[in-house]
């Protein structure tokens, strides 16, 4: 490993022995690698605002089951940030892909959190990848309705483009209520570490104005009306107590795509993996088989 995972003056980023710095798609790329050589290969892939942490304690359940790799997207944490159509869904899908191909790594199962589920469908329907299924878990596949859908895209292109933005949410983000304000809102109770580390996140600039330049160049209606050309199955892990990504939204998915299974999470909100990680790898290692 050439670098140090430290995010300021905190303790070692959590899995930070099975790290490394790649170079792909004009991008330093953090990846985390894990498991059995010659197991079936797993990719995860995080949501916006999140980054390898989110898999910490999930990742060695895994280990035993799969070869997993999982990274940093684009402009999150300590991967670089590409310009604005390297932030949109068919970049990052792209740049992914490109990174696989860099490490000869062509995963059998990925698995998306929230707007990962996103990039990984985006990523099997461009030919990125060649899956045998995808996970979704409290996958955000749709557009917003209402309101929120017509303000999301339009307000988060402002944010992005204003340099001051970043720093300022990063600067009340250090108020530990503002923090964990926008923790419950994902219907999720995490543990001091899962705090610390979302904190440590949202406390630094660059990595803000990453999820904002991601948000703003996304299209979720594009991917919404490519779905039903989604070839591998689809599995959704759906915590019933989100209140990021509407549980509903699931059945929306399956009218659109009618092979979809769904598979419900009682009692758990958008941050299920963190939640209980063994209830989730126990369902990856069931889809595998």
């Amino acid at each position: 490993m050439a670098e140090p995972l430290r995010w300021g003056a905190g303790p070692p980023w959590p899995n930070a022995a099975a790290s490394r710095f790649v170079d792909a798609a004009g991008l330093r790329w953090h990846v985390q690698r894990m498991g059995v050589a010659g197991a079936p290969q797993l990719l995860l892939l995080h949501g916006t605002g999140a980054s390898t942490h989110s898999w910490r304690t999930l990742l060695p359940l895994l280990a035993p089951h799969f070869d997993t790799l999982t990274l940093d997207l684009p402009g999150h944490a300590f991967t670089a940030t590409p310009g604005p159509a390297g932030l949109s869904l068919p970049g990052m899908a792209g740049e992914i892909g490109e990174l696989l191909r860099r490490i000869d790594f062509a995963p059998a199962l990925i698995a998306g959190h929230s707007a990962g589920a996103a990039i990984a469908v985006q990523m099997a329907l461009a030919g990125h990848a060649q899956p045998q299924a995808l996970v979704g878990l409290n996958a955000a596949l749709l557009p917003l309705h209402g309101i929120a859908g017509q303000l999301f895209s339009p307000l988060a292109k402002l944010m992005a483009l204003n340099p001051l933005v970043p720093r300022l949410f990063s600067w009340r983000a250090t108020d530990p209520r503002v923090l964990q304000r926008l923790l419950d809102g994902t219907g999720s109770t995490l543990d001091a570490e899962g705090r610390a580390l979302y904190g440590r996140l949202v406390a630094d600039p660059a990595h803000v104005a990453g999820a904002l330049g991601m948000m703003a160049n996304w299209d979720l209606p594009a991917l919404a009306q490519d779905l039903p050309r989604l070839a591998p199955p689809l599995h959704l892990l759906v915590g019933s107590a989100d209140r990021t990504v509407p549980p509903a939204q699931a059945a929306q998915v399956q009218a659109l795509l009618p092979s979809t299974r769904v598979v419900a999470l009682a009692g758990l909100g958008h941050l299920a993996h963190e939640e209980q990680p063994a209830r989730v790898a126990r369902e990856l290692v069931r889809i595998a088989r």
